[in-house]
């Protein structure tokens, strides 16, 4: 718990850190706290589109909420950002879980 309140400390002081952001979701989902991380990760791509390395992580965890027709989405979408932005580790990962999923 000390990372996460040193964390929301941080946030406090830089409320929209997508890295800040970033990281609280991924102490949540280490804890299963789910519903906490998809908050924080659906807040930071709907204010950069572009932060790709947050969709696979959101979209596992719609998967992981029962979410499959969302996290299929979001799948979709992280793809078309990577491939725009010339991540090809990202798209590769991203449809790589997008094809599990489906298939």
């Amino acid at each position: 718990m000390q990372r996460i309140e040193r964390i929301i400390e941080f946030l406090n002081q830089q409320p929209r850190d997508n890295f800040l952001r970033h990281a609280l979701a991924m102490e949540y989902i280490k804890l299963g706290e789910d519903p906490k991380a998809h908050d924080l990760l659906l807040a930071v791509l709907s204010d950069s589109p572009d932060y790709i390395g947050s969709y696979y992580h959101f979209a596992k965890c719609l998967e992981r909420m029962s979410q499959k027709e969302k996290a299929i989405e979001w799948y979709e979408k992280g793809m078309a950002a990577a491939k725009l932005a010339k991540d090809n580790h990202a798209y590769n990962e991203l449809q790589g879980a997008y094809e599990d999923l489906i298939y």
